[in-house]
Parts: structure tokens; C-alpha cells; sequence
């Protein structure tokens, strides 16, 4: 019975201590997992409420249309067609499912799918409730099956007022479906529920339209009434909830009674009343909980054992009295070993000490020796900035004074003015490389892309001599602008355009020579390619091209890209360089201007 005892003991402290450590380590799970849930189900419904209130302003701004009111005040066929065409226009730019216009009696006269075999035109619309807030005078939001095309939607409505009395309402159906794609684990549902806490968009189809609560009677008569999700039937999504966190949080078994545990983190939306939930699984968690536990129960089994070795031990050291004489007279031996070591770390310090001294009197040299190299690399840049401007001031001169001796008073005074742009040029040029220098903020300012193409190819015109260039702009693009200065924007496509030049003499003499400035967009980035078909780049120099003072010309400075490629980031763009098939090519990425007044006007 005594034998006994201490392993029952043992067996009693391992249990507890498995217990206590599969509770922390579930706890602690449990946190970091609410922790991020709470963060991303924030974030997916911030991303859903910015959708939503950037949608509800545009039902407002069409109610304000003349075309809007005619047509409600006096449905003919004519203003029936406007309406039509207008609403078709401003969808087609909107991009939503569908805009329309419905009469107090809930009939809809126009709507932009007219023209198209699921119109809205002609339907009855007075049993939904986003039409009945709107002719009360409020905002109508409402989430349902469209009883047209079977197509589930977000409806927001607008009263249109003639005077002080509402004659109808103007409606957008937007599609959320995009809402259900968000989700980056398919294993972790995201739902969003109305105000029953009816799911209406699941990332799990087999969730769609299934209640997280049971329905009330008069709950049900009501999604009915308004047939909210048309003929789907509504049936409670079988859970239980195992442990109310917060106001936000649940541990929850789906299905229930099983044992997939999951973490429902909760959102709420006020306009309109919408919950969304993200549901975590908690199986990781739970399986790194028996892994401590398991891990707890091993390392205090292990410290009883070796507790249990150390008393062995203890027990014969009455015999061991010998060992320990010899124990100490080899202590004494190794602290005379120390003792030399610890002299042997005092001259090391020292050794360190004095290195330190020396490191700090390099650094201090070659602080120096960069502030030198700076100066250089301000004195370089300028020299190159400027030799483009003053080669083209030689090249107007001498064409000046061969015009004078001819008599040609016009061409004369053309390039006179050419010559005085130029200098202007210059001072602006050495007014940039101020700039760059500081690092001053860019500024608000656009260019137009064609003008710097133009102006760009005129002064390098001298260069170019033997060489095709051809400019192929994308179409829609010949009169677009960029964000950059237009001296600054210049000065990279001199570049670019410049050192295609250069590399094509010096590659392929004699050959057919060409230059291609190709000018295409994507999205809201416009790209300028300076293609050539010369050797292109070699492999080992495409790296280090935008570096300071690297360049492959004998002769260059190695300034020139590297500046280049400050301005482009400098307006938050890039320059960018590869090998083409049949030469090289430099890629100038950069921000396409805002849409012009005009523009804006006819999507208004």
C-alpha cells in the first residue's frame, strides 16, 4: 500500500497538470482567435459598408434630373425614350444591375434595361419596402430576390420631389454577390445576415438563406409579405452556441450537437441593419491544446524522473567520499585554468578597446570622403542635365547663322525664340535638380503626354538623324495627361529616347534603325515604352542600372537613369527595363491625370 501511494500521487499531479496546461493553452487560442476574427470581420465589413454608402448617393443625384420628374409628371412616349437613354447612360458607367424610375402607384415607367427581355419597365413594385420608404421621404434599403429576373440584389431608393410633394422614387439594384468571394479560407464561412439574422450571402452556398436563430410566426409573414428571397424556403441553420464570449464573439458547434467548434466573431451594420459573421474553426486550436497538454504531462513526468534519479544519487553519496577529495583538487586546477582565462579576456578587451577607437576614426574619415563623393555627384548631374539643352542651343546657332547669310529673316527670328526657350529651359532644368536634390514634395501638377513626346523628339532631332521613330499612342490616349511636371516628364524622355539613339549606333551600324514610343494604359497607370531594335542590355548590367555612376558607355556619367527614375517615383511612378526579343526596352509608368469638368458633366 505504501508502494502504491506515490504513484497514485504521480498519476494525480500529471492529470492536473495536463488539465491546467489543455485549459491555458484553449484559452489562449481562443483569444489570438477572436483577436484576429474581430480584426478581419471589421475589415470585411468596412470594405461592404464603403461599397454600400458610395452606391446610395447616385439615386439621389438622378432624382434631381429634369428628365426624371418629366417623365413622372407626364409619362409620354418621348420622355419615356429620355428617360430611358439616361438611365441606360449612367448605369453604363455606374455599372450596376439596374437603375429605374417607378410612379406613386409603384408601376415603373423607365429603367436602363429597357431595352432588354428581363425589363423592369412595366413592373409593379409598390409591396417592396424599399419603395414604401422612399414615398414617405426617406432613404429605402432593402436586400432581396428580384421578383423580375429571380436575381437576388441590394435595392436603394431616393423620393423624387416636385416641389414639396413626392411624385415617385428612383431606384439601383447593385449586386453584393462579389461580397461572397471575400473569404481567404474556404474552411472559415463569412455571412451576412439582415435584420431576422436571415443569411442572405454565404461564401457557403449551403448556407445561403438559412436563419442563425429561429423565426417568430410574424417574422416569417412578413419576409413573406414583401417576398424578401421570392420562394426560398427559410430554415434555421442547426448550431449551438457553447460559449458567449463578449457582445461580439460566440463559440459555436455546427452543426450541433457536433464537435466542430468554431469562433463567431460579429459586426454590426447600422445603415442598414446587418450583421456580418466570420466563423473561425477552432479544430488548430483545439489540437494545439492537446499538444501542450500532451507536452505538459511529458516534461513533469520527465522532472519526476529525473527528481527520482537525483534521490538515488543522494543516497550513495556517503560512498563518493574519495571522488570528492578528487573533485576538489580538480575544482582547484580548473580555477587556475580561469584565472589564466580571465587574464587572457582582459588583454582581449583592451585588444577590443582599441579597435573600437580605430573603427570610430575610420568612420570618421569615410563620413568625410561621402560628403566629398556627394558634392562630385551633385557637380556630375548638373554637367549631364545641361548637355542636352546646350547641344540643341549649338545646333540652333549654327542653323541661325547659315539662315541669316540667306536672308531668311523668319526662319531667323523662329530660331532665335528657339534659343531663348532654351536657356529658359536650362534655368529650369538647374531649378529641378535643386529640387531633387532637397527632396522637395512633388507637386500637384499634370503634362500633356504628346506635347513632351513632341518637344522631346524636336530637341533631339540633331541626334536622331538616320533613325525611325515611330510614336504609336493606344486609342483614346492622344490627348492624355499625366501627374509630373512637364520640364520634368521631358527630361526623362530626352533620356530614354537618347540613349536608344546612342545604343543603336553603337550596336547596329549600318542596319535598318528604329525607335519605337509606345504609349498604352491600365487602369489608372499610363505607360510610355522607349523600345529599340538594337543589342538590348547585357544580362549582367540589367541590374545595376539605376544605380549612381554605373553606366556601359564609355564616356557616361551613370546619372542620367538613376535621376530618371527619381522623378517617375518622386509622382509615384516607376521606370522599369528589360530585353525584348529584338532589342531593349524602358517601361516610364505614371499616374493618369483626373477625368476633365466635361467629363465629369456626362456621367452627371
Amino acid at each position: 500500500m505504501r508502494r502504491a501511494f506515490p504513484i497514485v500521487v504521480l498519476c494525480a499531479v500529471l492529470a492536473a497538470t495536463g488539465g491546467l496546461a489543455y485549459l491555458l493553452s484553449w484559452q489562449y487560442g481562443v483569444s489570438a482567435a477572436k483577436q484576429a476574427a474581430t480584426v478581419d470581420v471589421a475589415r470585411y465589413a468596412d470594405n461592404l459598408k464603403g461599397r454600400l454608402e458610395r452606391n446610395e448617393l447616385l439615386p439621389y443625384l438622378i432624382a434631381q434630373q429634369a428628365q426624371v420628374r418629366d417623365v413622372l409628371q407626364s409619362p409620354s412616349p418621348g420622355r419615356v425614350a429620355a428617360a430611358n437613354a439616361y438611365l441606360a447612360e449612367v448605369n453604363q458607367r455606374a455599372r450596376m444591375t439596374a437603375l429605374y424610375v417607378i410612379a406613386a402607384d409603384g408601376t415603373a415607367l423607365a429603367a436602363s434595361n429597357w431595352n432588354r427581355p428581363d425589363s423592369f419597365v412595366g413592373g409593379r413594385f409598390a409591396f417592396r419596402p424599399y419603395f414604401q420608404a422612399a414615398m414617405q421621404g426617406g432613404t429605402g434599403r432593402f436586400y432581396g430576390i428580384g421578383t423580375t429576373v429571380g436575381e437576388p440584389g441590394y435595392f436603394v431608393s431616393q423620393p423624387v420631389r416636385d416641389g414639396g410633394r413626392i411624385i415617385g422614387v428612383v431606384a439601383a439594384k447593385i449586386n453584393l454577390e462579389w461580397f461572397r468571394n471575400l473569404g481567404d479560407d474556404r474552411s472559415a464561412p463569412l455571412v451576412v445576415s439582415d435584420e431576422h439574422r436571415i443569411i442572405f450571402l454565404s461564401s457557403l452556398p449551403q448556407w445561403q438563406y438559412r436563419a442563425q436563430q429561429p423565426l417568430p410566426p410574424d417574422v416569417l409573414k412578413t419576409v413573406q409579405s414583401t417576398r424578401q428571397y421570392h420562394s426560398q424556403q427559410i430554415r434555421p441553420l442547426s448550431f449551438d452556441v457553447q460559449q458567449r464570449l463578449d457582445g461580439h464573439s460566440d463559440i459555436v458547434a455546427i452543426p450541433a450537437g457536433s464537435g466542430r467548434h468554431f469562433l463567431a466573431a460579429h459586426h454590426q451594420l447600422d445603415q442598414p441593419d446587418w450583421q456580418v459573421t466570420y466563423y473561425v474553426p477552432l479544430a488548430q486550436v483545439r489540437m494545439n491544446a492537446r499538444i501542450a497538454a500532451l507536452a505538459a504531462v511529458f516534461a513533469v513526468g520527465l522532472a519526476c524522473a529525473l527528481a527520482f534519479t537525483w534521490r538515488q544519487r543522494r543516497q550513495r553519496t556517503a560512498a563518493m567520499k574519495r571522488s570528492r577529495i578528487e573533485l576538489e583538487q580538480r575544482v582547484a586546477e580548473r580555477t587556475a585554468d580561469l584565472n589564466d582565462s580571465n587574464r587572457r579576456l582582459q588583454q582581449e578587451v583592451q585588444e577590443r578597446v582599441r579597435a573600437e577607437s580605430e573603427l570610430r576614426a575610420a568612420q570618421s574619415e569615410l563620413v568625410q570622403a561621402s560628403k566629398l563623393a556627394a558634392l562630385g555627384q551633385m557637380a556630375a548631374g548638373i554637367t549631364h542635365e545641361l548637355n542636352q539643352p546646350l547641344a540643341a542651343l549649338r545646333s540652333f546657332s549654327d542653323n541661325t547663322r547659315i539662315l541669316l547669310e540667306r536672308g531668311e529673316q523668319a526662319e531667323v527670328k523662329e530660331n532665335l525664340q528657339a534659343i531663348a526657350d532654351l536657356t529658359d529651359r536650362m534655368g529650369k532644368i538647374t531649378g529641378q535638380l535643386r529640387q531633387f536634390a532637397g527632396k522637395s514634395r512633388p507637386r500637384d501638377v499634370s503634362a500633356d503626354l504628346t506635347q513632351a513626346i513632341n518637344n522631346s523628339l524636336s530637341l533631339l532631332r540633331g541626334r536622331l538623324h538616320g533613325i525611325e521613330v515611330a510614336v504609336q499612342p493606344e486609342k483614346g490616349l492622344q490627348d492624355a495627361r499625366v501627374w509630373c511636371d512637364p520640364l520634368q516628364l521631358e527630361q526623362v524622355l530626352i533620356n530614354l529616347i537618347g540613349n536608344a539613339a546612342e545604343a543603336l549606333r553603337e550596336g547596329q551600324s549600318g542596319q535598318n534603325l528604329r525607335i519605337e514610343v509606345i504609349v498604352d494604359a491600365e487602369l489608372e497607370t499610363v505607360r510610355i515604352r522607349v523600345r529599340d531594335n538594337g543589342p538590348g542590355i547585357a544580362a549582367d548590367a540589367l541590374p545595376r542600372l539605376f544605380e549612381p555612376f554605373f553606366t556601359t558607355r564609355q564616356g557616361g556619367l551613370g546619372l542620367g537613369l538613376p535621376i530618371s527614375s527619381s522623378i517617375a517615383q518622386e509622382y509615384g511612378g516607376q521606370l522599369e527595363a528589360r530585353n525584348t526579343g529584338s532589342g531593349a526596352e524602358f517601361i516610364l509608368s505614371l499616374r493618369r491625370a483626373a477625368l476633365t469638368q466635361d467629363q465629369h458633366d456626362i456621367i452627371l
